[in-house]
């Protein structure tokens, strides 16, 4: 398994945030991690990228146990956070070229990752522009763009989609879907939407701090389309 939690816990004091939360992901495949908003996503995807440090339970990434290894471990693993992380004063191919930098890549080697990144992601035409400058959508893309830099063997997206309107949301998405395809990375997709998520996909669905369900979509939504299904399982209004 190219990521795997097991027995997962995590208190705010006296709130259970996550509760013996456990799922594994295959390679090369698109996971959604679907859930309504105050799930425990942000939570789980802060002990995923050590923002937190994990209470009980373990995280393998890429086989490496992410407390007992976790450079090996941190080294295999992209990240988009939901908040944008861009140098906005920037352009595009020097926030790049930064990141690779702290990853140890410079020279030609370097160039060739981020020529690679943004064509792959329809974002080579706008590498001279500044980050302010760019949309929305473009500034996703150049994020998703420089977390593959390092060939990350595990990708985490964490409500990668707020804020874009549906065009966008569904571009980016069919992206990603083509990433995981092409490239045999795996991806971790954290959203409320339900809209984001293929029949194909594998859904975990995490609702106050549990798993209620882990599964391919078309399987575990049945004949129902899957709003209906994560309105049932988690009581909220579909």
């Amino acid at each position: 398994m190219s990521l795997q939690v097991s027995d997962l816990a995590f208190s705010y004091g006296s709130k259970t945030a996550l509760d013996n939360v456990s799922f594994a992901v295959e390679r090369g495949r698109f996971a959604a991690l679907l859930g309504p908003n105050g799930a425990g996503k942000s939570t789980l995807f802060s002990l995923l990228t050590r923002l937190f440090v994990t209470q009980a339970g373990t995280i393998c990434i890429a086989g490496h146990d992410l407390k007992v290894s976790p450079l090996a471990a941190m080294a295999d693993l992209g990240v988009v956070f939901q908040q944008t992380t861009l140098d906005l004063d920037l352009t595009v191919r020097q926030n790049l070229r930064y990141f690779a930098a702290l990853h140890g890549i410079s020279g030609r080697v370097a160039d060739r990752r981020i020529d690679a990144a943004l064509e792959r992601l329809g974002m080579a035409e706008r590498a001279a522009e500044k980050a302010r400058g760019l949309n929305g959508g473009h500034r996703r893309r150049t994020e998703i763009a420089r977390a593959l830099l390092h060939d990350p063997k595990v990708l985490l997206l964490d409500e990668p989609t707020v804020g874009l309107d549906a065009p966008t949301r569904a571009a980016l998405t069919q992206h990603i879907h083509d990433l995981c395809s092409d490239t045999g990375v795996t991806v971790l997709w954290a959203t409320h939407l339900t809209d984001e998520v293929l029949d194909s996909d594998q859904v975990i669905l995490l609702h106050r701090g549990r798993v209620l369900a882990d599964g391919r979509c078309d399987a575990l939504r049945g004949a129902a389309p899957l709003t209906e299904y994560f309105a049932h399982m988690t009581g909220a209004s579909a």
